[in-house]
């Protein structure tokens, strides 16, 4: 019986992971991919105390201080979740039967794919799901943004002001966000619209060096030659594992109070797969370290302890 069971390995699983192991409770994470979204970033240049770092060292110095606290990280999927009538939770994987007092959903989102040839060929080798993250390696070069929505308009900014020359491609002939992001694009002379059009393969040796693009009205295919590929297009929430434990908005997210409790007592969330428009590291860290918190306040309070004495103890000072 394990005191939480962290679901995601991203920085959100990590930090609860460190902040529970602190206040000394049992922690499990599960995760089966180390590093969540940070593995569809090749070098992160906004997080705190470092100029620029790859995401794969970042990774690595995450779990190495999480696995030095103890902390144990099963690398495998959670098929099901049962609530038993103590308030307890069963997980499922495809290979364990395990059980925990409290659970932190912080499994984060998955960006939507186009699914097509060399996308995941290239992946982190040309094509990119975070311009923020990679749109810095591609100064003075030539790239291309497929989307249509704020994400999409918001990427083709960012990079025109960094790359030389900026496709951006959208399949409808209208792009879907906000009006004056759309004219701020339209203005920039280094961006040119592809509209009415979709990438349909992505070439090249070692890395991206062309695309593919049909025109939706002409059905003619014609070549670009680019170095990036930055796919923008949404992510998504895949909370239907929890979906009898927590509330959620329009989009799939998971809805939580300001202690990161979800409907569900025992139930704690954090990071890009709770509710929210900004979808960062630092942020997604702060959610876990209030949810951890969170979670030990609960069992204490649940063992019958003194609330003043709780409250204390939910506060580390230089712990």
């Amino acid at each position: 019986m394990y005191d939480v069971i962290i679901i995601g390995a991203g920085p959100a699983g990590m930090t609860a992971a460190i902040y529970a192991a602190r206040r000394e409770m049992n922690v499990l994470v599960i995760g089966k991919e180390l590093g969540g979204q940070m593995v569809w970033a090749s070098e992160i240049e906004n997080y705190p105390g470092f100029k620029k770092i790859s995401s794969v060292d970042l990774i690595m110095k995450m779990q190495e201080q999480v696995k030095n606290l103890g902390v144990e990280i099963n690398q495998t999927e959670v098929k099901k979740v049962e609530k038993q009538n103590d308030g307890s939770f069963i997980l499922y994987t495809s290979k364990d039967k395990i059980e925990t007092k409290t659970m932190i959903i912080a499994m984060g989102l998955v960006p939507r794919r186009l699914a097509i040839p060399g996308e995941e060929e290239f992946n982190g080798r040309g094509v990119s799901y975070c311009a923020n993250c990679d749109g810095p390696i591609y100064k003075d070069k030539v790239v291309a943004v497929v989307g249509g929505g704020n994400a999409a308009l918001d990427a083709a900014e960012v990079l025109s002001k960094i790359a030389g020359k900026v496709y951006l491609i959208h399949r409808r002939d209208e792009f879907r966000g906000f009006e004056a992001l759309v004219q701020e694009v339209k203005a920039k002379d280094n961006i040119e619209l592809l509209l009415s059009c979709e990438v349909k393969d992505i070439v090249g040796a070692d890395k991206v060096e062309k695309i593919k693009v049909i025109n939706n009205k002409t059905q003619e295919i014609s070549e670009y030659d680019v170095n990036g590929v930055f796919i923008e297009i949404g992510r998504i929430a895949h909370t239907d594992l929890v979906t009898d434990l927590v509330e959620r908005d329009e989009r799939n997210q998971i809805i939580t109070d300001e202690k990161c409790a979800t409907k569900t007592k025992g139930v704690f969330a954090a990071g890009d797969v709770t509710q929210g428009d900004f979808k960062q590291i630092t942020i997604a860290m702060g959610k876990a370290t209030i949810a951890a918190l969170a979670a030990y306040q609960y069992l204490q309070l649940k063992a019958g302890k003194d609330l003043k004495v709780v409250l204390d103890r939910s506060t580390p000072k230089g712990k």
